[in-house]
Order: structure tokens, then sequence, then C-alpha cells
């Protein structure tokens, strides 16, 4: 007796379900917390603005999608080679602006079925949090890459708060003296920028290091990959460098 063969859509449901009990569960937060952040980050609170000025870059592996990140792509520690070495997800190809609006259209947990479902060269065991730009509604979806250790929705939140803010930044903006505004959209720095400037322009620091000179407070800002640093003395900017050398015109 000649079996008839299995339709396509089993066998392919059969693989994904193989890979995804093959595939670790990457996220600590409860089911129940991690729908419900989804449906407020999606709904009410879709409406954002970029907090910091960030690039636009590849998706390592995955072309449907753009990956959005105030960091150069040469300093990502998002995925690693087989040698343990950074990838670089790809050349910068625009720069958005601090205070662009944007819309969090998905959030998405790095479930085993998430992990299996996403492409290979990918950052798959993070969570992605989805947006699209008001300006440009039907391009591909830019990814904000978060850290796996968010086991708590305020923790998430938190974390997100760093990129995205649900208020618009234009009052901020419009604060800041004209040359230090503009270094800001360029994503630049210029000599003694506040610190709220300089972190919208670059991003937040992995590592802040503070230290006391007489009565001046010194804080020194790494980036991530430790290429860039800046240096403020009470909350100005007094020098920046990027591998060593001085980015201050």
């Amino acid at each position: 007796m000649t079996l008839a063969p299995r339709p396509l859509f089993c066998l392919t449901f059969v693989l994904l379900a193989a890979l995804a009990a093959g595939c670790a569960n990457y996220t600590q937060m409860a089911p129940e917390s991690r729908a419900s952040l989804q449906r407020t980050l999606t709904g009410p609170d879709a409406e954002q603005y970029l907090r910091v000025s960030a690039n636009i870059t590849p998706f390592f592996g995955d072309r449907s999608k753009r990956l959005l990140t105030p960091y150069a792509p040469e300093d990502l520690r998002l995925l690693d080679d087989s040698g343990g070495k950074p990838i670089n997800p790809g050349e910068v190809e625009t720069t958005l602006p601090a205070g662009t609006k944007l819309r969090i259209t998905k959030v998405e947990f790095p479930t085993a079925w998430v992990v299996a479902e996403r492409v290979l060269y990918t950052p798959r065991t993070w969570p992605w949090v989805y947006l699209a730009r008001e300006d440009a509604p039907d391009g591909p979806p830019l990814i904000l890459v978060l850290p796996p250790n968010l086991d708590q929705p305020d923790n998430f939140r938190a974390e997100l708060e760093k990129y995205l803010s649900p208020q618009s930044l234009r009052a901020q903006l419009d604060a800041l003296a004209a040359p230090v505004r503009d270094a800001v959209l360029a994503k630049k720095l210029v000599n003694n920028m506040p610190a709220d400037a300089v972190r919208m322009a670059w991003g937040p620091p992995e590592v802040v290091r503070r230290s006391l000179e007489g009565t001046a407070k010194n804080e020194e800002w790494t980036y991530p990959g430790g290429r860039r640093k800046a240096f403020l003395t009470d909350g100005r900017l007094a020098r920046a460098e990027e591998a060593g050398a001085s980015v201050l015109p």
C-alpha cells in the first residue's frame, strides 16, 4: 500500500515544533506580564518620540527589518560570530534625530517558539520592540533590541524609556542653544554642552565613573565597546574621545 504524502503545511509545523523544542526560553517574564505590556505598548502607549538621536542600520541577517540604535555599528555587542567576535550589523543607512515621532507596532519576547522562528543570524535571544516611522509607515519595521534579562514590566519600561519618550521633546530641544541643538540632531557633540544633550546625541553610556577634584564633580561616560568616551565637569561636556582621538570641534 502506498502512503499519501503529508501536506506541506504539516511538515512545516512538525519542523517548527522540533526547532522550538530544542530552543531555550530566553525570557523570565511571566506570560501575563508580557501580554499586558504588548496590549498597552501597542495600544494607549504606542505613540512615542525618540529620546536620543539614533542610527538605522541593516538588521544583521534579516533583510526585512532595520536596526534602530543610538550607537555606532562597530560598537554594538548584540551578536557574536563563532569565534566570539561581535558582528557588525552593517553601515549606517540614515540617522533619525531626537524627537522623531514613532509608533510601537509589536513587542516580541524571546520565547522558545519565537527564537525558533527568528532568522538565525540576528540577536534572536533578546526582546525586540517593533517601531514604525510616522513619515514612512510602510517601510521595513525598525527594531529596538533590549537586554534579555528584563524579568519585570517596570524594568522593561525603564529600559525602553532610555530610548523612547511618550511626550514630545520639542520644548526640551527648543530650550537648547542653537549650536547645541544642531549638534544633538546631527548626533554630534560640542564643547560645554549639558549632560542631557550629550545623552540625546550619543545615547545612554554603558558605564559612568564619578570623581571629585576639589569642588568639581567629574564624570567619565564610557560607551559600548569602550571606543567612545565623554568627560563631563559639573554637568558640562569638557572633552570627548573616539578611539583615543578628540571629537570636539
